[in-house]
């Protein structure tokens, strides 16, 4: 019997021999993986992206648009900005409004016994009637 390098081990008394060796296939692996994913992201990084921010003009400010509340209520009343509505006028008063000023941000919110379907059906009439801005509680 060959003599072990390793003195009373219990591999060596059994008669095979271990060497600890690591495993490195993995990481090579890893390793391509890696430089693969380096080599094709690397020429979509050097691109440049062409920023022109707009710059201020001295003078011309705008003021800030105004806002108006619309309140569902229970059973299809409506109030605008104060003013009671129902389901006839609603769309020609948001019609007016756009008119009068496109900027307009119109706030919607709900009663607490309102309908669901009169809530959805107020924020389709604005959007119809050329609300571009709607905020919503």
């Amino acid at each position: 019997m060959a003599a072990s390098v390793f003195r009373d081990s219990p591999s060596s008394r059994s008669g095979h021999t271990e060497v600890a060796q690591i495993n490195i296939t993995p990481l090579v692996d890893v390793m391509l993986v890696l430089l693969v994913i380096f080599m094709v992201a690397t020429p979509v990084m050097s691109g440049r992206i062409d920023l022109r921010l707009p710059q201020p003009v001295p003078g011309k400010t705008l003021p800030p648009p105004e806002r108006v509340m619309l309140r569902v209520d229970g059973n299809g009343r409506f109030t605008l900005d104060g003013v009671a509505l129902d389901r006839v006028a609603l769309p020609q008063a948001l019609r007016e409004l756009m008119q009068a000023d496109p900027r307009t941000v119109v706030q919607i919110t709900a009663n607490a016994d309102a309908d669901y379907q009169d809530f959805a059906w107020t924020l389709a009439e604005a959007q119809r009637n050329g609300v571009r801005d709607i905020a919503w509680e």
